[in-house]
């Protein structure tokens, strides 16, 4: 047996397995984050308010997420999706609680960016749909953040 093996404790090693993984986790919710505050930054200086709540997870290609979101009549929103896998494709839509498509026309989606605007009619809870379209990696990451005026 190696000297070094003798000398290291089978603990210290299990140890540097297990967070050199959780680090690698950690900076791709952290990156797909980056990539979605990225995608809102034109729209900050144009007066929105982007929060510090956001969504998080991972998704295989085709794959949805819905996440749930109370939205006020009056205000105006906006919804930005990243990733950090460069060729994936993917897509955010917004929903009123009866199913119907509510984003408006200049809601876009541009390679591993994608974003949903919306003006809510009524103030009520909204759906907002997360879906990796196409990406090479098995599981891609996402984040999803919101900002309003």
């Amino acid at each position: 047996m190696p000297l070094f093996l003798k000398q290291t404790s089978p603990l210290a090693v299990c140890l540097a397995v297990f967070f050199a993984g959780t680090s690698v986790s950690i900076a791709s919710v952290d990156d797909a984050q980056s990539f979605a505050l990225q995608a809102a930054e034109p729209y900050v200086k144009e007066g929105f308010q982007v929060r510090e709540d956001y969504w998080g997870g991972d998704l295989g290609a085709g794959e949805k997420k819905a996440v749930r979101q109370q939205l006020f009549k009056g205000n105006e929103y906006w919804f930005w999706l990243g990733t950090e896998v460069e060729k994936a494709t993917i897509s955010v839509h917004i929903y009123d609680a009866e199913g119907k498509l509510v984003e408006q026309p200049d809601s876009w989606q541009k390679s591993h960016f994608a974003a949903a605007h919306v003006v809510p009619a009524t103030t009520g809870s909204y759906f907002i749909i997360v879906s990796i379209e196409s990406s090479p990696d098995e599981r891609t990451h996402w984040a999803l953040v919101y900002g309003f005026r």
